[in-house]
């Protein structure tokens, strides 16, 4: 690309303020976007955002081109397109922008948790998008922020290295040509099922949530969420459903990083096992647990996160009776479906191709189906 790139960030919330305002203290063209006009009503009126950070981090009044509720507008003019919204809410942001993406545009889904660029270039297509667009997403969000308040953002740390992979993986390296301008932090992540599988917070946060349900109940998360509730019962809870997430890769050609290994390379973190690795990293003591069992750990992490994992498992041939466990209790608890709510591989049009076909398409992004 020849020219700076234009961003735009779709979502304000704690992450999208933070991003946009971050990219436009770069020196980036940037708009941001949110369905929700008064959420962004205070960034109008003043023209962009306050960003705070740490010490030698990104600081100061972050002018926007645009703030808008406006999709098409929005959109409009971007090279970049960056989705930053709870995963539950990419399938309405795809049909959303549909009608609007143009020849040569990318959508980057930050995170797309397990299958959310699958998701996204399904919708896409189902509504007649016929735009030559790469959709990658990110293993993890780049950023640990927050929303100080309506035109405010703070940046607390910003990630070394996060993977990245497009559909089709075969432009991966294009997105990151680009993405590199303002994120050399970006590292290729092969494709967007070892991005996908590469959750770890599948892992953690529903069985986490879950096993300490009377506790988070009767003390409104009063506790240390991995401290205190990791036990040694708890954490062989963990291993086991990691055993299956590793399996679930494999079956696929895949080689996912173990729970074990990621504390290992995100942390610098050991232990004999998953339950000492976790109480020896410094960064989980006084991480309180959620105030109550109606947040994202569940109604997000099982349906965009769990259920594909296990439905891939199912599909390919791999026992994973702990994962189905966990989705059952989470719909017991939620008292809704969370199979017929999350992302299924029936949902994303790929249940019927063999693990060579799947493997092409995440590849190539030709699937036949895609295109009746």
């Amino acid at each position: 690309m020849n020219h700076t790139p234009r961003f735009t960030v779709v979502g304000a919330g704690h992450g999208g303020k933070a991003m946009a305002a971050h990219l436009a203290l770069m020196g980036f063209p940037t708009v941001l976007q949110n369905r929700t006009v008064d959420r962004i009503r205070a960034i109008q009126q003043r023209g962009g955002i306050d960003l705070e950070a740490p010490e030698g981090g990104p600081r100061g009044f972050a002018q926007l081109e645009m703030a808008t509720g406006n999709m098409q507008e929005a959109v409009e003019h971007a090279d970049m397109i960056m989705v930053v919204v709870p995963s539950s809410a990419h399938a309405d942001i795809a049909r959303a922008v549909a009608p609007f993406l143009k020849d040569g545009q990318h959508v980057v889904l930050h995170p797309g948790r397990t299958c959310g660029a699958i998701e996204f270039y399904k919708i896409l297509r189902d509504h007649n998008c016929t735009a030559d667009v790469v959709v990658s997403e990110a293993e993890t969000f780049i950023y640990a922020s927050r929303s100080d308040g309506p035109a405010q953002a703070r940046i607390f740390r910003i990630k070394e290295a996060v993977p990245l992979a497009a559909l089709p993986s075969n432009r991966t390296e294009e997105t990151l040509e680009i993405i590199h301008q303002a994120y050399p932090q970006f590292i290729n992540g092969g494709n967007v099922l070892q991005t996908g599988l590469n959750n770890m917070g599948a892992i953690f946060h529903p069985a986490l949530t879950l096993l300490n349900a009377g506790w988070i109940e009767s003390t409104h998360g009063d506790y240390q969420f991995y401290i205190d509730g990791v036990t040694p019962s708890v954490a062989r809870v963990l291993e086991a459903l990691d055993r299956e997430r590793v399996t679930v890769a494999s079956a696929l050609g895949l080689r996912a990083r173990t729970a074990m290994e990621w504390l290992k390379m995100a942390y610098d973190t050991t232990g004999e096992d998953l339950n000492e690795a976790i109480h020896n990293q410094p960064g989980y003591y006084g991480i309180k647990a959620p105030p109550t069992l109606n947040h994202r750990y569940i109604f997000e992490d099982v349906p965009m996160s769990l259920v594909p994992i296990a439905s891939l498992g199912q599909r390919y041939g791999v026992s994973v009776r702990g994962m189905d466990a966990i989705i059952r209790l989470a719909c017991i608890t939620h008292r809704t479906d969370y199979w017929r709510r999350g992302r299924t591989i029936e949902k994303l049009g790929i249940n019927d191709l063999s693990v060579t076909e799947l493997t092409h398409f995440v590849t190539t992004g030709v699937h036949a189906d895609f295109y009746n």
